[in-house]
C-alpha cells in the first residue's frame, strides 16, 4: 500500500517523510506516543510553549540545515545564556570573564589566563579520568564549583570513575560573552516545535498511539521499505543484551507569578541539590505570548537525571566501550535487514543535536530517494 513506513514522528522521521512525499512516494508514519514531534514536542499551556520532554534550542553552523528548517518555521532570536547556581552563588556559563571575575576577582583576560594556567599544573601526564581531564582544562576551582556536582548528578557516577573523553574540551572564553553555543544560527521556532513538525507532515498519513514492535510483521507488510527511528536493541527484542541510557525525570509547576528565575535555564552545580537544572519555559519566547503581551504566569521544570530502566524515556546513550561494542553487534544485525533503514538518536544509538538529526535524515533521504 505504501512505499515507506516511517516509525517515529520525531525530527528524523518527519524530515524523511517530507522528503519521500516530495519525491512522489507514498508514506505512512507511526508513533506510539499520542503526539507527533518526538522529544521536541511542545504544547501550549498558560500561553507558553511548554517543552514537555526537556528544553530544545536549535543551534547550528550548517547553513543548509538552517535554510531547510526555514521552510517550516520562522525562528526567533533566542540566545542560550544559562546561569550556574552553586549554593546560591551565581556564575555565567560558559566559562568567561564574568565567571572568572566572580570566582577569583580577576579583571583582565591576562589575569584570568594566568590563574587557570596555575591551577592546571596540578595534573601532570595524560588525564586518567573525567576529574583529571577537567582540572587539566580549567583548574581545580572551576571544576569543584561548576563541573563536579553537576556531572556526577548527570551521570550517576563519581567523576573519578567516568572516562576522560566525556569532557574532551571545555569552552574557556577570555571575553565577556554569555552566548553558550556561539553558533552561526540559533533560535526557537515561533509557535513551538510541534507546529514546525506539523508543517513537515502536512498531507502525510500519520497514525498515533501505534506501537510498531507489537505487530511488526503485520505492519511491515504495509510498505516496501521501513524507516525505523526507535531503539535498535528493542527492534531485535534485546537478544544481544540491553543498551544503556541516561534518562531524565521532570517535575513541572505552574506558578502564579510572572517571573521565577529570570532566565530560561539555571544549572544547579552542587551535588546536594537533587535536580540538575530548572527550566523556565516562557523565557524561550521572551516572556510574551504570540501577540506580544506579557504573560502573567510562568511554568518551571526541575530536571532529575537517572539511570534508564524499562518504561523510562531513553535520552542520552552511554557511549562507553561496553555499550559501543554491543551497539556494533546490533549494527551488524541491522545491516542484514535489507528492508529497514535505522536512523536517529535511538536507531543509531548516538547523541545527536537537532541540526545533526536533520542533516542525517537529509543525507539518508538523498541517498535512498535520488
Amino acid at each position: 500500500m505504501y512505499d515507506y513506513l516511517v516509525v517515529g514522528a520525531g525530527l528524523y522521521g518527519a524530515v524523511f517523510a517530507y522528503e519521500a512525499k516530495a519525491h512522489g512516494k507514498t508514506v505512512l508514519v507511526f508513533d506510539k506516543r499520542p503526539n507527533i514531534a518526538g522529544n521536541v514536542y511542545t504544547e501550549k499551556i498558560e500561553g507558553i510553549h511548554f517543552h514537555k520532554y526537556g528544553a530544545h534550542i536549535l543551534h547550528t553552523n550548517n547553513t543548509k540545515v538552517w535554510n531547510y528548517l526555514q521552510e517550516f518555521a520562522t525562528f526567533n532570536r533566542f540566545t542560550n545564556s544559562p546561569v550556574a547556581n552553586y549554593k546560591g552563588e551565581l556564575y555565567s556559563m560558559p566559562f568567561n570573564m564574568y565567571t572568572f571575575n566572580k570566582m577569583w576577582g580577576v579583571v583582565t583576560p591576562e589575569e584570568a589566563a594566568a590563574k587557570i594556567e596555575e591551577q592546571k599544573k596540578e595534573i601532570t601526564g595524560e588525564p586518567r579520568n573525567l576529574e583529571e581531564q577537567a582540572i587539566s582544562l580549567v583548574g581545580r576551582d572551576i571544576y569543584e564549583k561548576l563541573i563536579k556536582g553537576y556531572t556526577e548528578k548527570q551521570w550517576g557516577r563519581d567523576c573519578k570513575e567516568l572516562p576522560a573523553f566525556i569532557i574532551k574540551r571545555l569552552p574557556v572564553r577570555l571575553t565577556f560573552d554569555n552566548n553558550y553555543f556561539n553558533a552561526l544560527y540559533q533560535g526557537i521556532p515561533i509557535g513551538g516545535y510541534t507546529k514546525m513538525v506539523e508543517n513537515m507532515l502536512k498531507g502525510i498519513e500519520v497514525r498515533l498511539g501505534v506501537d510498531y514492535l507489537e505487530n511488526k510483521a503485520e505492519y511491515d507488510a504495509l510498505a516496501d521499505k521501513v524507516v525505523y527511528t526507535g531503539p535498535i536493541d528493542a527492534y531485535f527484542e534485546y537478544k544481544l543484551g540491553t543498551l544503556e541510557y541516561r534518562s531524565v525525570r521532570f517535575e513541572n509547576e505552574i506558578l502564579d507569578k510572572p517571573n521565577f528565575q529570570g532566565n530560561a535555564a539555571v544549572n544547579y552545580t552542587d551535588f546536594e541539590t537533587p535536580w540538575t537544572r530548572i527550566i523556565e519555559h516562557k523565557w524561550f519566547e521572551f516572556g510574551k505570548d504570540e501577540s506580544g503581551n506579557d504573560l502573567p504566569r510562568t511554568i518551571i521544570s526541575r530536571e532529575y537525571s537517572s539511570e534508564w530502566k524499562s518504561g523510562d524515556e531513553p535520552y542520552y546513550p552511554v557511549n562507553d566501550k561496553k555499550n559501543g561494542s554491543l551497539y556494533a553487534e546490533y549494527k551488524r544485525l541491522a545491516d542484514e535487514e535489507k528492508k529497514v533503514i535505522f536512523g536517529g538518536r535511538l536507531g543509531e544509538y548516538k547523541y545527536y543535536d537537532m541540526d545533526q538529526v536533520v542533516e542525517a535524515a537529509l543525507k539518508m533521504s538523498e541517498l535512498i530517494l535520488n
